[in-house]
């Protein structure tokens, strides 16, 4: 038997002599629960937001995309592209283009980025998901090319979809030295009919434009060049085990990125904000922890006459630390349980059912706020809670003891 533990536990449960000790000790229970439920459920609330912003911005990332360590474009014609296709789970392999460019439609103009993709972009299913209206990606019927911008460029132009004499003029730099007299002089240009639109995140949908890659090579004068590879997945293929695959394949000339690589600073920022806010909740939870400080000094002056007999009794100085050690662990454990059951529970129901709501009336990407439960984070949730609890505790205890 642990006798340590057994008699903080008697102490915690029995009634004390000063009902102030029995009152200070629930406060701080309550106040840890608190602070553990406002933990797991900021920590759930900014993964949901997370999800959903992922899930915007991945619909036009691929899974795997290969650059050139050095230099801004691809030579296909040494590039492995049959191999890298070859590679188990890769589905679609796909050259992109991407440079800077002026679209001009409608006596308005907007500056942004052209994204030439090679006609297999045409079967990459979650492309289908990003189209406004009817029907999916069409950049080629096979006689005539097709430009797709984003939502946020084709207002900008007063491009409507319907109108069947919607069309962008596409201006790109000249490669060389090219006069900077003119348009016509510093610019390559060329005309597409637009026949639909995409819509993914605000940032893309005001700056991109989808064209052929073969059209947009033509206007840069690349030949058999690109700018990147861009490699969907099967959906049962292993992101990490592929992109390790490819890279043996292209060796080191070629980065390989995974989707958070390729949005490294999207993901910081949001990471950021969120450990940010776990500090800031920490220290709340560090300051409700100041009760289990008075809790501990009160019950050790109650519980003097018990410790004196127990030395009495044989019991030395660290016996005596262990017990009421225990006690505050006690205390910070069963106020952390309390307040992770909590957080849980509403953290599902509201994944599950959506209680909480935006509000009526705006134009939503969700209805309920998001959330997503990690158990990593609710083993994190307790270990803090362990770590200041034990923390307050040990320095009560270790004070108290020098003082008598």
């Amino acid at each position: 038997m642990n006798l340590p533990f057994f008699i903080a536990k008697r102490y915690l449960l029995a009634k004390k002599s000063h009902n102030l000790i029995n009152i200070i000790t629930w406060i701080s229970i309550v106040g840890i629960s608190v602070g553990a439920f406002a933990l797991i459920v900021v920590l759930s609330a900014f993964n949901g937001l997370e999800k959903v912003v992922s899930s915007m911005s991945n619909r036009l990332t691929p899974d795997l995309q290969v650059a050139p360590v050095k230099g801004k474009t691809i030579d296909l014609a040494t590039f492995p592209l049959e191999r890298v296709k070859g590679v188990e789970g890769v589905d679609i392999a796909v050259p992109t283009i991407t440079e800077d460019a002026l679209f001009r439609a409608n006596d308005k103009q907007h500056i942004g980025q052209v994204k030439g993709v090679g006609l297999d972009y045409q079967q990459v299913k979650r492309m289908d998901d990003v189209i406004v209206g009817e029907g999916g990606l069409l950049l080629s019927d096979g006689v005539y090319d097709f430009a797709v911008p984003g939502v946020g460029v084709a207002w900008h132009l007063g491009i409507s979809v319907y109108s069947p004499y919607a069309m962008v003029r596409v201006y790109v730099p000249k490669r060389g030295n090219a006069s900077q007299m003119s348009m016509e002089n510093s610019f390559n240009s060329g005309v597409l009919t637009v026949q639909s639109v995409f819509s993914t995140d605000q940032d893309v949908d005001e700056n991109m434009v989808m064209v052929p890659l073969e059209w947009l090579a033509e206007l840069l004068e690349y030949e058999d060049k690109a700018s990147n590879v861009e490699l969907f997945l099967t959906s049962t293929a292993d992101v990490t085990k592929v992109k390790k695959e490819v890279k043996a394949v292209l060796g080191e000339e070629f980065a390989v990125k995974d989707q958070q690589e390729q949005q490294e600073t999207l993901y910081r920022v949001m990471r950021s904000e969120k450990w940010a806010v776990y500090v800031i909740l920490t220290f709340i939870l560090i300051l409700a922890t100041f009760n289990v400080v008075g809790s501990l000094s009160m019950l050790m002056i109650d519980k003097k006459k018990d410790t004196e007999i127990l030395k009495a009794m044989g019991a030395d100085n660290r016996l005596i630390k262990k017990i009421f050690m225990n006690e505050g662990m006690l205390i910070a454990v069963a106020g952390g349980i309390i307040g992770l059951l909590l957080g849980i529970i509403v953290v599902l129901l509201q994944q599950e059912f959506g209680f909480v709501k935006f509000g009526t009336g705006g134009n939503y990407v969700v209805d309920a706020y998001p959330v997503q439960l990690k158990l990593k984070e609710v083993l994190l949730t307790f270990a803090t809670i362990l770590v200041v609890g034990g923390t307050s505790a040990y320095l009560t205890v270790r004070h108290a003891m020098r003082q008598r």
